[in-house]
């Protein structure tokens, strides 16, 4: 009887730990997971990149996409049984796992993905370059906003605001965050505030300017979770954020970014399929069912912007 209930007492604290772990690190714990045929979604297992039917790594401020998206795709394709997806900041995946021999959570991970996403096409042009991608297809589009709290109580207006030495703010951080390192430095410095906002510092996990703006340890979701926290006033986040926090119910808005400094006329998702993956043709057909309009809608529901049908012909990169 003891030994049971010493049992019972190790698997509740071990669910504690992991409830407080995933509120601590933003979701973090989300970003892998298999889909299988049968309906289940396991959490973590980051073995299943070297065995899953279909192996992807994606760029991460897609993650509240993939279950629909997913789904809808195995509905289609029953004999892919597994599909392991891995939804982190793309450049990360490119100098971490596919350009050299990377760990998640302390657990090495396949450096031959089936598929590759990323926000910025260079990324594939890299891999290109080293013989690892032949073919591309652009199949979303995105653009930049600002995230205040629930009813706006800083009364932030647009991007200029940031100029504001009353706000705190937090955005993605500039080493590893294709959102700010492509773009949101960008609109800064369209705006001519970058130096002002971040001291042209370059660091995670850190204050760019103390007390004034935190750049972000892994991923700009992060950025939510410290405005609910009353950490922050305002962070430039994805539109498909602020979508997928409303629809979550959770206490957050968004301040529009006008042309042409949310650069929706630039933010590109670029996906290819990896020649040394194990799985080549499965891959093949995710990106033509990425070209269907059931998917477009699916990502269209999430605040996405749809592709053209000429974005989505895959074409030699």
């Amino acid at each position: 009887m003891n030994r049971i209930i010493i049992k019972l007492c190790i698997v509740m604290t071990t669910l504690l730990i992991g409830v407080v772990a995933l509120s601590k690190d933003a979701g973090h714990s989300n970003d892998y997971r298999t889909f299988h045929v049968s309906g289940e979604v396991e959490y973590g297992d980051i073995g299943d990149s070297y065995t899953a039917s279909l192996v992807m790594y994606l760029a991460g401020n897609q993650f509240m996409v993939m279950e629909e998206l997913i789904k809808d795709f195995q509905g289609k394709n029953k004999d892919i049984e597994s599909i392991y997806v891995e939804t982190i900041p793309p450049g990360q995946i490119l100098k971490g796992q596919l350009l050299k021999q990377g760990k998640i959570e302390g657990r090495e991970t396949s450096m031959t993905p089936d598929i590759f996403a990323s926000v910025n096409i260079n990324h594939l042009k890299k891999l290109n370059k080293k013989g690892l991608m032949d073919k591309h297809s652009i199949y979303v589009h995105n653009k930049l906003e600002l995230m205040v709290a629930a009813g706006n109580p800083r009364n932030i207006k647009g991007p200029k605001d940031l100029a504001r030495d009353d706000l705190v703010q937090s955005h993605p951080n500039p080493l590893t965050e294709g959102i700010f390192k492509f773009y949101g430095s960008a609109m800064l410095k369209d705006l001519g505030l970058h130096q002002q906002i971040t001291a042209d510092q370059k660091c995670k996990s850190c204050w760019a300017v103390k007390g004034k703006t935190w750049f972000t340890s892994r991923h700009h979701r992060e950025t939510p979770d410290r405005i609910e926290k009353g950490e922050a006033d305002v962070g430039i986040v994805w539109t498909t954020e602020v979508v997928h926090a409303k629809a979550q119910g959770r206490p957050l808005e968004g301040v529009a970014i006008p042309a042409p400094f949310n650069k929706q006329a630039k933010v590109n998702y670029a996906i290819g399929i990896m020649n040394k993956g194990r799985n080549v043709a499965n891959g093949q057909r995710f990106l033509e069912y990425l070209a269907t309009d059931e998917a477009q809608a699916i990502y269209q529901s999430y605040g996405f912007l749809r592709a053209t049908p000429s974005e989505l012909e895959i074409k030699p990169l």
